[in-house]
């Protein structure tokens, strides 16, 4: 872990920790505080998600002469000044980060970031980042909400246009409009329109056979049709800010392009947590003891520590050996950096067979090691002896 860049709740000796379900917008300021006592200084850079940004929780890492970067909520009201802005202004965006694409054949990934002209609420520095990976992913969920919520709109207008529809009053059509555009998010880009027609018919007076004297009454029955367009203003005023987030920091020293770096480095921080709930599939269990629960995860502490250890090994071992990747993906795709979980599935097969007669050992079939296998064990230091009975 850089001790310049910390962030995230963290569970250690003088740190606080909290049940699974406590909110994070509580605990910053006594994580922050125990950080500070645990290394013995405050001017590391703090970097949070968006539950950090409150005013209380900002002033008093500010006022204690402490360093944040965290990233501004959707609810803040300076991000809604910007995205009105943009409107009619063109940022002058400043290239800070430039990859590759994830696949071959893909664009380059590109960050961008512009320093608001306006300060927080608070008085700190906000820096405006475009991604274009964000950009795309913001286009293609609006899209797929508002395809959603066309379809349940066409829907509920089959349903309407049927014989036997329960839908009969205008109030029991604009909330069932209401709930299909909530379930599907696409509110702010639809607008629905409700039509009602008068359709009139007659029908016999009494029962039976109809003749000569037979008399008839006129009824009508009101029917209802709901259509659907696109509101192109509002999808053209959300477009103009996709692939857009503001980052917020007190460091009035730090520049754009690190404020980004610390941010998008915020991640391998807690990768650890995420192999915890993903990879080794950590879940919620009912434990009475107190004592069991810290065996549990003494257990899972050890599994990400030797995870850990594997993973340092193997890749500085591939840089001593200047050794650029190993075939590890699918199909024997390339990888830059192994994984302790990709690493230890290369050997999930390995077996070795003993056979018994008489309850006596006849023979020993060894394991036998593929090419990568032998490599993956040369880079670990292991000897492939480890696989075989001494």
């Amino acid at each position: 872990m850089d001790p310049d860049r910390l962030g995230g709740r963290v569970g250690a000796d003088g740190l606080p920790a909290a049940d699974g379900n406590t909110s994070d917008d509580p605990t910053h300021i006594p994580t922050w505080d125990g950080l500070v006592k645990m290394l013995g200084r405050r001017d590391f850079l703090y970097v949070a998600d968006s539950k950090l940004c409150s005013g209380q929780a900002m002033r008093h890492i500010d006022g204690a002469g402490g360093r944040f970067v965290t990233v501004l909520p959707r609810t803040r009201g300076e991000d809604k000044w910007f995205r009105d802005w943009i409107q009619t202004n063109q940022p002058p965006w400043t290239e800070a980060v430039r990859l590759p694409g994830e696949r071959i054949g893909d664009l380059d990934r590109v960050w961008s970031t512009f320093a608001a002209p306006l300060p927080s609420a608070e008085g700190y520095r906000v820096i405006w980042v475009h991604s274009t990976i964000k950009a795309a992913r913001d286009e293609h969920a609006r899209r797929g909400r508002i395809e959603a919520g066309a379809a349940a709109i066409d829907e509920l207008a089959t349903r309407l246009a049927g014989p036997k529809t329960r839908l009969k009053t205008r109030a029991a059509i604009e909330q069932a409009i209401a709930k299909a555009l909530a379930d599907t998010g696409s509110a702010r880009w639809l607008q629905v329109t409700i039509d009602e027609s008068i359709e009139e018919g007659y029908r016999q007076e009494k029962r039976g056979r109809p003749g000569a004297d037979t008399r008839y009454r006129r009824t009508t029955r009101t029917r209802h049709t709901v259509s659907w367009r696109s509101r192109g203003d509002v999808i053209a005023h959300d477009a103009a800010g996709d692939g857009c987030f503001p980052l917020i920091t007190n460091d009035r020293h730090i520049t754009d392009k690190d404020a980004l770096d610390a941010y998008r480095y915020q991640p391998n921080l807690e990768r650890r947590h995420h192999l915890l709930k993903s990879v080794q599939d950590a879940d919620p269990i009912w434990l009475r003891d107190p004592a069991r629960i810290e065996a549990i995860f003494c257990c899972q502490f050890l599994a990400l520590l030797v995870g850990a250890l594997i993973e340092r090994q193997i890749r500085t071992a591939m840089k001593a050996a200047a050794t650029t990747d190993i075939p590890l993906y699918p199909e024997l795709r390339a990888c830059e950096a192994p994984s302790a979980e990709r690493i230890l599935a290369v050997f999930a097969d390995l077996t070795r067979h003993e056979l018994h007669r008489d309850g006596e050992l006849v023979q020993t079939f060894e394991a036998e090691l593929n090419p990568l296998q032998r490599q993956i064990l040369d880079l670990l230091g292991v000897p492939d002896t480890a696989y075989r009975r001494n």
